[in-house]
């Protein structure tokens, strides 16, 4: 069973039906159902835990005032995605474009996290220090890749979506999609080559 089914209970559709005839209620069943799971997508790409609030709001802000034209073409799910994204990479070239972020602001690294911290934390001193210089490296190669690569890397390794979401979402083929990971993959598994072998 793939994440969209998991996530998307068969009353999806009466919900965005409702809030089309005027019932804000049912989109804030929406924005509950789907709140985690966008942050996750829009932090991991950001790394900015700030920016990802200020985009999470503007992403359901923007489903809300294009719904009335949501037809149920693709699922809701597919739908709340693709604005995230487009509107997370729009985001991070706008940012680029100012300032490169810096890897040294503790907001900028995915082991500043408290459920990472939680997820990760061990007794042996030893291999604390290892998986927090591995994070810092990880976080490193991911800044590095480009937007298109990084949000494949996100959706795929970090939220576990199969192939043919991710092209329904980014609307690009699986071949794409798969020749992406790979691309990126290589890129990171070469950023980390060094530390592997430390």
């Amino acid at each position: 069973m793939s994440d969209e089914q998991e996530i998307a209970p068969n009353n999806d559709q009466e919900l965005v039906s409702r809030t089309q005839g005027g019932d804000p209620s049912a989109f804030d069943e929406l924005v509950i159902r789907y709140s985690p799971r966008v942050y996750g997508l829009v932090y991991h790409m950001t790394s900015n835990h700030e920016d990802t609030n200020d985009l999470l709001q503007d992403v359901f802000a923007k489903a809300y005032r294009s719904i009335c034209n949501f037809q149920g073409k693709s699922s809701f799910y597919t739908w709340i995605h693709s604005i995230a994204v487009n509107m997370t990479i729009n985001f991070l070239k706008k940012r680029n474009r100012r300032q490169h972020p810096s890897l040294n602001d503790p907001d900028s690294r995915i082991e500043s996290d408290p459920d990472f911290i939680a997820a990760t934390s061990n007794t042996d001193p030893t291999k604390e220090v290892s998986m927090h210089e591995l994070q810092k490296k990880l976080n490193a190669a991911m800044q590095k890749l480009s937007h298109d690569h990084r949000v494949v890397v996100t959706m795929f390794d970090i939220q576990g979506m199969h192939h043919a979401e991710i092209a329904k979402i980014l609307k690009i083929s699986e071949g794409t999609v798969r020749s992406r990971l790979f691309y990126a993959h290589r890129l990171l598994q070469n950023s980390l080559h060094e530390f592997k072998r430390a």
